[in-house]
Order: C-alpha cells, then structure tokens, then sequence
C-alpha cells in the first residue's frame, strides 16, 4: 500500500513509503515498510523467532549493509536492550526542514513481526504535498 509519496520531497529527490500487511484471522498489521529517498531505498521487516533480536533491513538491495544516511540524510539504527525485541530506524530530515518543536524525522519501530511508521515533528511544508493513506 502506498503509505506516502511525494516526488518533490526535499526539492525533488522524491520519497516514498510503502506499507506491507500480513492478514491475520480478522485483524492485520504492517510486516514490512519500504522507504525511498532520492535513488535509496531502505526496507525493513520484523521478526516473529522469539530468539531473534535484530532489525532485517536492506539497503539498496544489500541485506545489513552499512547505512549512514538515506538520500543524503542520516540515519541511526538502535535497540532497547540486548535482549529486546524492539527495534527503531530513525531519520532525521531536519537538515531540509525546520520546525519549531524540534528536528523533522520519520522514524520505523519494530516489536518483533509488528511495525509502526511516525513522522516526528511533521510540518506542511515537509510533508503538506503528499499523497497515499496519510496524503
């Protein structure tokens, strides 16, 4: 599902979110997000193995590759604990985009195969063209 798109994100480099659900009996949730910025795409994926811990990513196509920013803005990967299955990317946007409550960032957790996508701080001017499910 088209979750946002803009393709004059950040004076042209464009973005898009896409969300993937899991149907689950009459329930469903977001099993995987991918993420493009400029000619980056990040993807990420939970994990329901109780004895797995980390975040599955991609990037560029490239499993667990180093990954210091996204269509050139930074990007930080963490864990709560050692043995916690919460995980968050975040990306901070606010060297584009100024608000007043604080830096601009769209950030994925994960709590084992669930993920939830948020924009920190989202202002109309970084986000006031998109289009999609919150467009």
């Amino acid at each position: 599902m088209v979750f946002v798109k803009d393709p004059n994100f950040a004076n042209g480099l464009g973005l898009d979110i896409h969300i993937r659900s899991k149907l689950v009996r009459y329930w469903s949730y977001i099993q995987s997000v991918a993420i493009r910025i400029g000619s980056d795409i990040l993807e990420l994926q939970g994990s329901a193995d109780p004895e797995d811990y980390s975040f599955h990513y991609w990037i560029n196509y490239e499993y667990q590759a180093e990954i210091d920013t996204l269509g050139g803005f930074p990007i930080k990967g963490h864990s709560k604990k050692v043995h916690s299955h919460k995980n968050k990317f975040e990306i901070d946007l606010s060297s584009a985009f100024t608000s007043s409550e604080g830096p601009t960032k769209i950030l994925v957790s994960s709590f084992k195969e669930f993920l939830k996508v948020e924009f920190e701080n989202a202002s109309e001017e970084a986000f006031g063209n998109t289009i999609g499910l919150l467009g």
